[in-house]
C-alpha cells in the first residue's frame, strides 16, 4: 500500500519531509485501523497538553488514544520505542481533556501504540500495532 505524499517542500526532489513522513504514517495507521473494524471519529486533535494523533472506537464503550510513531528506517530504534512513559501520561491527561471537549464517556480508555515503517518514497514497510501498549 502506498500513499502519496504531497510533494517535498524545499530540500531534495524526492525526499520526504518529517511531516509528510508522519502524515503518511497516520493516514496508513487510520486505513489499517478501519480494515479491522474500529471506528476513528477524530484525528490530530490538540488539547491543552498536546496532540491525540488518532482517537478511535475499538469495540462499544471502549475508546482507544492512539500514537503513531513513523520512520523511514530504525537507525533511531524501533518507532514503539519513542512512546515513553512520560508520553503516556500525557496521553492520559489529553484522553481525559478529549472526553471533556466532547462530551463523550467510555467505559474503558486504552492507548494504543502504532509503529509505521515506511520506504523513502512513502511505501508501507510494516505496521505493528500495539493495543493497550500501556495499563
Amino acid at each position: 500500500m502506498t500513499i502519496r505524499p504531497p510533494p517535498p517542500s524545499g530540500g531534495a526532489q524526492g525526499k520526504l519531509t518529517r511531516a509528510q513522513i508522519g502524515a503518511i504514517g497516520e493516514e496508513l495507521a487510520a486505513q489499517y485501523l478501519v480494515g479491522r473494524g474500529m471506528e476513528v471519529i477524530d484525528r490530530n486533535w490538540r488539547g491543552p497538553d498536546g496532540e491525540i494523533d488518532i482517537v478511535a472506537y475499538s469495540a462499544p464503550g471502549t475508546l482507544a488514544i492512539v500514537e503513531v510513531k513513523t520512520r523511514t528506517g530504525d537507525g533511531f530504534g524501533a518507532p514503539a520505542l519513542a512512546v515513553t512513559a512520560t508520553k503516556y501520561a500525557r496521553l492520559r491527561r489529553l484522553a481525559a481533556q478529549w472526553m471533556a471537549a466532547n462530551q463523550r464517556r467510555a467505559s474503558e480508555v486504552r492507548i494504543d501504540v502504532i509503529a509505521v515503517l515506511i520506504s523513502r518514497s512513502g511505501r508501507l514497510r510494516s505496521l505493528e500495532h500495539i493495543p493497550g501498549a500501556y495499563h
